[in-house]
Parts: structure tokens; C-alpha cells; sequence
């Protein structure tokens, strides 16, 4: 249309167009096929793919209990029916849901307009689980309070900040061999496979046992065994939430996805929560109760925006008795968030056709490092677990997004979000649950890169992946193929050096190639330029793009690292 033509050459044309660098700027850098109407239109789209996080971040963390205390006593020490602790917790979830909308917003909004990149942000999937499940735990029965946890993961976001402004975090990520950084993505995946399969924040298809580590579940919760939280043999699969999860929340969506259907997750997560809204039947989602009434007043107010009252900064300073603890949460956050957000950024920039072939190195990458990390501390005084780049972000791209303009316009979507929090607050767990299976499946792409022909780098993958699950636990599964790699190739190495080379593996050829030294040198580009004596040291040098044919489409799907 030539009005769309006229304004998108005007744009691009004015001091908007050059700071964004579309094609018709005039910048020594534009980016080719960069148009204003086609970056809206690619921000829309990634905020479709991206919006589940709001229902499933908020609820995964509500499971924590935030600030509430439990005073069960002994008949119900984790508060699982006391009423004054549940309906505390619902009031987490709706400080959650306002929180994770307004740092996915400011996030996303700031790594469009600093960095110009058409990455969004938003509370990391894998990571909020590690942070519910493992560290504060289900009702805060975990190793270390909320309040604490988020310390970590504040003072994380500095350090993550240094390292990425002195350019340690490049260096970081590449020092992890290649065969567990893979296997950390899978290892999570099936993590939050796990977790969509609980009755917690799932479909309730299983339940802990006593005779085996997992069994079948799938009745009702009111038909669980009290003692043995196990369903009766004659119960078992007959949940009608968990019927209406699979085939609404789990079949329908996949078949829109096999169709390229838009937001097919939101239409999925739509679809179970409108069946499960209204009350009186018996897959409501407000069940006539003092918490189902009181979820049910908020609910029918649709439009509001929620102040944040029992998760805004309520870091706890004193972390004395839980040092330990705290030092394995703080570490693991570090490391995965390292690896997670960079594996993504330099997915999403290949993908976008402006990675540096000779540095590996791409435009704004210290800026893009630095907002995150930010956005990281930020989100903690919110409440939230770590932010960090999403892969979902490849929808916009493949819309044709290639600027910042894509991640402010949808930054601007969940900013708008947040003022529909009762809905986002009202959305079931069996309506997530599948959400999480498919976010699982995805993250299974990586084994597939895997080097399963050289048992070096074979069985430590293997047991990162295990672990995680079998363990519920991220940091454990990591602890366990760090070391386990670590004691296999040293050995080796030793004894390959003490017999002067004698005795090797006879496929040593096979192994990842590993290497602490990064292409184009340890420092960020800034630093390089400023040790030159370049005064403008902040500018950055042109770079030499890749062209379209050296970016396959797959690019995408082989992120989350």
C-alpha cells in the first residue's frame, strides 16, 4: 500500500530511522529490509509467542509462597490447607503477575532502544523453576527463604553486569565444554517436563510414590490419598482438568503449531482457562471456598492494575546462616544465566544476519549483556527469578523484525498487559502445565549436537541430563557433569603425558575441541578501541555482516544453551 510505503520511508528517513538503522537511514550500518510497519508487526508476533510467561512465571513462583509464613502446625506443616496462607499466596501470584509484565516490558523495551536488537526479554523458563522448586521450595520448604534468594539473584545481576562490561562473560561461556552446555538445555527441558506432568503447576499426570520414585496419578486432588499422596488404582486418569489440559492445552496447540498458527500457545491457554472459568462445575478453577471466592472477586474485575504489595524488594541482607546455600544459589544462577541468555543472543543475532564472522562477536553485544544484567536486579527487587533473552524472539524475527524496534514494540505489549492482571492471575496450572511439556520438547533439540561418539564428552552430558530431573535440581545436575568431565579428561590428559603420549584413547580424535582463548581476543570491542587511543571509543567499528545464505532457518530452535 502506498501510504504504508510513504510513512515507512519517512521514518526511516528521520532521526528515529537512523538511530534504528532501517534500510532508507542513510546510517553506514542500516540494516537491509528493515521497515517501520514490518518491525511493529514482528514485535506483535513475538509478544504472542512470549506472552505465556506472565500465567506460567507467576504461577511457578506463587508456588514458593513469596513472603507468606506458614503457620500450619503439625497436622499441616507445609500449609498445604491452611486458608490464611492460601489466600497470602494468591496475593503473591497477582504481585507475580504484575511483576513479570512490567520487567518483561522495561527489559525489553531497553535492549530495543540501547542495543538495537529485536530480542526480547522476559523471566527465564528453567530458571524460575530452579528458583520455586529447588532453592526456596514448594511453600518455602526449601534450603534458602524467599527473601534471601533474591538477594542472590540481585547481587548476581551486578556481577553478571562486570563481567559483561570487562567482556569475562564472552570468555565464560565459552569455557564450558560444549558437550554440558548442551546437555544443560535438554537436562532443563526435561526438568520442566517434570514439573508440567505435577499436580502443582501441571496436568497432575503424576505424583511421588513410595515403592517407585514416580507413578501414574491423573484423579482428582480431593481424591488423593492424605497420607500416601497417591490417587486409589480405581481414580486414576479420570480427572476431567487433566483430560481437558491434554487435549485443549497439549493436542490443539501442537496441531496449530504444525500449522504455523500465530500465538497457537496463547490460543491453547486460552481455550483451557475460558472452560475452566466458569463456577459451579467440576473443572472450575474457583471452587466455592474463601480462596476460591476471593480468586473469583479479582477475577471478575478483568481490567485493573494490581499494586505490587508482598514481593516488592524484600532482599534479607543477613545471609550468614544459609552461606552455603546462598553461594550454590548465587553460582548456579550466575552460570546458567550465562549460558542460557548468551546461547540465545548469539542464536537471535545470527538469525538476524549481524554476527561478526572474524570476532563471532555481534553489534551492541556488550550494551545487549549489560541491559540484561540489569534487568536481572531490577526484576529481583520485583520479585522475580532472573530474566533473560527469550527464543521466542525468533517469531519476530522471522516477521521480519531486525531492529530495536521490534523489542520496544513488544515491550509496549506487555506493558500494556499489565493492566489485565485479574485475567493473567485466574489462568489454571492444568492450562500451563502442557506448555511446559512443549517448552521441554523444544529444549530437546540439543541432544541431537551432542557428541555421543567420544564417551569423554558422552556419559558427563548424559548424567548432567539425568540429573537435573531425577534430582529436581538444575545446580545438582550441573555439579555432577562439571565433575564427572573434569575427572575423566584430566585423567586422560595425565595419563597421556606421563606415557609420553603412549597411552591415549583410541578415538581421542573424536573429542569436542575445547579452548579457553576466544576469537577475537577476551575484551569487549570498547576496551580494544579505547586501548587504541580511539577517542570516540564508544562508536562502534563497522562490522562485517554475514550474508542471508549463511543463516538457516534451523537457527533458531538451537538456543537455550
Amino acid at each position: 500500500m502506498a501510504w504504508v510505503h510513504r510513512i515507512n520511508s519517512r521514518i526511516a528517513s528521520s532521526p528515529v530511522g537512523r538511530w534504528f538503522q532501517l534500510e532508507g537511514s542513510g546510517h553506514p550500518r542500516e540494516r537491509k529490509g528493515s521497515y517501520f510497519f514490518t518491525e511493529l508487526r514482528a514485535g506483535v508476533a513475538a509478544f504472542f509467542a512470549m506472552a505465556y510467561i506472565i500465567a506460567v512465571n507467576s504461577s511457578i513462583v506463587a508456588d514458593t509462597g513469596g513472603t507468606c509464613v506458614c503457620h500450619g502446625g503439625v497436622d499441616d506443616p507445609i500449609c498445604d490447607a491452611n486458608e490464611d496462607y492460601l489466600l497470602c499466596a494468591a496475593e503473591v501470584k497477582r504481585d507475580l503477575v504484575t511483576a513479570t509484565a512490567a520487567i518483561a516490558a522495561l527489559s525489553s523495551f531497553c535492549m530495543g532502544l540501547f542495543a538495537n536488537l529485536p530480542v526480547s526479554l522476559a523471566p527465564g523458563m528453567g530458571l524460575n523453576a530452579y528458583f520455586a522448586y529447588t532453592v526456596v521450595g514448594y511453600h518455602g520448604t526449601g534450603t534458602v527463604p524467599y527473601s534471601v534468594a533474591l538477594t542472590a539473584i540481585f547481587v548476581e545481576g551486578w556481577v553478571f553486569f562486570a563481567l559483561a562490561l570487562f567482556g569475562l562473560r564472552q570468555w565464560l561461556a565459552r569455557a564450558i565444554p560444549r558437550s554440558i552446555k548442551l546437555a544443560t538445555s535438554v537436562g532443563i527441558g526435561l526438568f520442566l517436563t517434570l514439573i508440567g506432568f505435577t499436580y502443582s503447576e501441571g496436568i497432575g499426570l503424576l505424583t511421588g510414590a513410595q515403592s517407585t520414585p514416580l507413578e501414574l496419578a491423573g484423579c482428582t486432588a480431593a481424591s488423593l490419598d492424605p497420607v500416601t499422596g497417591l490417587c486409589p488404582d480405581g481414580s486414576k486418569m479420570r480427572s476431567p482438568t487433566l483430560w481437558i489440559g491434554i487435549f485443549c492445552g497439549g493436542v490443539l496447540t501442537v496441531l496449530l503449531m504444525m500449522y504455523r498458527v500465530k500465538g497457537a500457545i496463547i490460543v491453547g491457554i486460552l481455550l483451557v482457562s475460558i472452560i475452566s472459568w466458569p463456577r459451579g462445575t467440576s473443572v472450575t478453577y474457583f471452587p466455592y471456598t474463601a480462596v476460591g471466592d476471593d480468586e473469583f472477586n479479582f477475577f471478575k474485575q478483568v481490567v485493573d492494575f494490581h499494586k505490587i504489595t508482598k514481593t516488592l524488594t524484600v532482599q534479607r541482607w543477613d545471609i550468614s546462616e544459609y552461606g552455603g546455600q546462598f553461594g550454590l544459589a548465587f553460582i548456579t544462577f550466575l552460570y546458567v544465566d550465562i549460558l542460557d541468555c548468551t546461547g540465545t543472543l548469539y542464536s537471535m543475532a545470527r538469525f538476524a544476519r549481524v554476527i561478526d564472522p572474524v570476532t563471532e562477536d555481534f553489534e551492541g553485544s556488550t550494551i545487549a549483556y549489560m541491559v540484561d544484567a540489569i534487568s536481572i536486579s531490577i526484576g529481583s527487587l520485583l520479585g522475580s527469578p532472573p530474566v533473560t533473552a527469550f527464543i521466542e524472539s525468533g517469531a519476530g524475527i522471522s516477521e521480519g523484525g531486525r531492529t530495536g524496534l521490534t523489542s520496544i514494540t513488544t515491550g509496549t505489549c506487555f506493558f500494556v498487559s499489565i493492566f489485565f492482571a485479574p485475567i493473567f492471575a485466574s489462568i489454571p496450572p492444568w492450562a500451563t502445565g502442557c506448555v511446559l511439556v512443549l517448552v521441554g520438547s523444544m529444549m530437546m533439540q540439543a541432544v541431537t549436537e551432542i557428541n555421543w561418539r567420544y564417551i569423554g564428552d558422552a556419559v558427563p552430558a548424559f548424567v548432567t541430563i539425568c540429573a537435573m530431573p531425577f534430582t529436581y535440581s538444575i545446580a545438582d545436575g550441573l555439579i555432577g557433569g562439571i565433575c564427572l568431565y573434569i575427572t575423566l579428561n584430566t585423567t586422560v590428559w595425565l595419563v597421556e603425558k606421563a606415557s609420553g603420549g603412549r597411552f591415549i584413547p583410541p578415538n581421542k580424535a573424536e573429542k569436542d575441541h575445547w579452548t579457553w582463548r576466544v576469537p577475537g581476543g577476551i575484551l569487549p570491542p570498547w576496551l580494544v578501541r579505547l586501548s587504541k587511543g580511539k577517542k570516540e571509543f564508544w562508536r562502534a567499528d563497522s562490522p562485517v555482516t554475514e550474508t542471508a545464505s549463511d543463516v538457516p532457518e534451523e537457527e533458531i530452535a538451537k538456543t537455550n544453551l
